[in-house]
């Protein structure tokens, strides 16, 4: 029988940060799947800063949030109809329609994950695009060398946490971590091994990394933006990396933000910065999960969640992500029967 579904949509467009009045939340009928469909009753969602960039009606590497439709992004869920037949009811799988209870979706679009090698809500942070994202920026954008000194901004967030973790697996050694707060800035280092964190919100970002990184850095994981990469781009060694992920700092201008002042120094220091987009580099997964796995088992890895519960309180796990309010990856855990 058709199931009644509970959505977010998104209904007018934010200028700066967003609000409650710019989003509905609505109950929906879901059809029965048809030929080669399965019905999903979602589990875990995603909770990512570059679902802001998904508010505005701009050009980006992801489609806006269409007003009036409910939004999709990364989710996990147990299969509970199907008329395809592989995959079957039961079968826990990951897929792209997440803010909302159920989902209907063509068997092409689901991917069956291995609950026995990892919890399901793995598949949206570790193993996901979070995991991606921060292996891609230390084996790809800016690949670890044996020896490197090491900075990574939001290091007590969903990438940059396990982006610094990574960065030590790989051979660098020292890596130093930006959080906000001193509090978050001792987790960085007692729960995720970084050698050193400062806490941005205390002020003068350079200052602090120069005390700790006095022989300055080899490679810069940038998921802030803003006077992180200012700084870095001073911290520099001749032939550093950057791996620029994202820039949270700005997600909420109203106008044009200023580039760093100090970008010049990249011709004479001879750096490299590249952007990455996780999804460009899906050949990683299986590399990642090899690793990521072993890493865990042996526990030398450690991936921490921030977990809000029910579908009714998803916007406020986003609005508090971008507000630095999670440790780890922020999901939203939907009430199971």
């Amino acid at each position: 029988m058709p199931v009644s579904s509970r959505e977010w949509q998104l209904t007018s467009r934010p200028v700066g940060e967003p609000t409650a009045e710019n989003f509905a939340f609505i109950t929906v009928t879901v059809p029965d799947p048809g030929p080669g469909q399965v019905l999903v009753r979602n589990t875990w969602l995603s909770v990512d800063p570059y679902m802001r960039g998904r508010m505005s009606d701009r050009r980006s590497y992801t489609p806006p949030f269409a007003l009036g439709k409910t939004m999709t992004g990364d989710a996990v869920g147990t299969v509970i109809a199907s008329q395809a037949p592989g995959v079957p009811v039961g079968a826990t799988v990951s897929h792209f329609k997440a803010w909302r209870e159920y989902a209907l979706l063509d068997a092409q679009h689901v991917k069956v994950v291995d609950t026995a090698l990892a919890p399901p809500q793995t598949y949206l942070g570790l193993l996901g695009l979070t995991g991606l994202t921060a292996y891609t920026a230390v084996t790809d954008a800016a690949p670890i060398k044996q020896g490197d000194v090491v900075f990574v901004s939001g290091a007590a967030g969903a990438v940059g946490s396990v982006a610094g973790q990574f960065a030590k697996q790989l051979g660098a050694a020292k890596v130093i971590g930006s959080a906000g707060g001193p509090d978050k800035a001792r987790r960085v280092v007692a729960d995720f091994g970084f050698d050193a964190a400062i806490d941005y919100r205390a002020g003068d970002v350079l200052g602090q990394l120069t005390k700790a990184a006095p022989e300055g850095i080899d490679v810069y994981v940038d998921n802030v933006g803003g006077e992180h990469l200012q700084a870095a781009l001073v911290a520099m060694n001749d032939h550093g990396r950057i791996a620029l992920v994202g820039a949270i700092s700005q997600y909420y201008a109203t106008g044009p933000v200023p580039g760093p002042s100090a970008l010049p120094l990249a011709i004479g220091k001879r750096l490299s910065l590249r952007g990455l987009i996780a999804w460009d580099h899906e050949d990683l997964l299986p590399a990642l999960t090899r690793d990521a796995v072993a890493w865990l088992a042996d526990g030398s890895l450690r991936a921490d969640e921030t977990v809000v519960d029910g579908i009714e309180h998803a916007l406020d796990a986003l609005l508090s992500m971008m507000r630095g309010a999670n440790t780890g990856k922020m999901l939203v855990r939907l009430a199971q029967d």
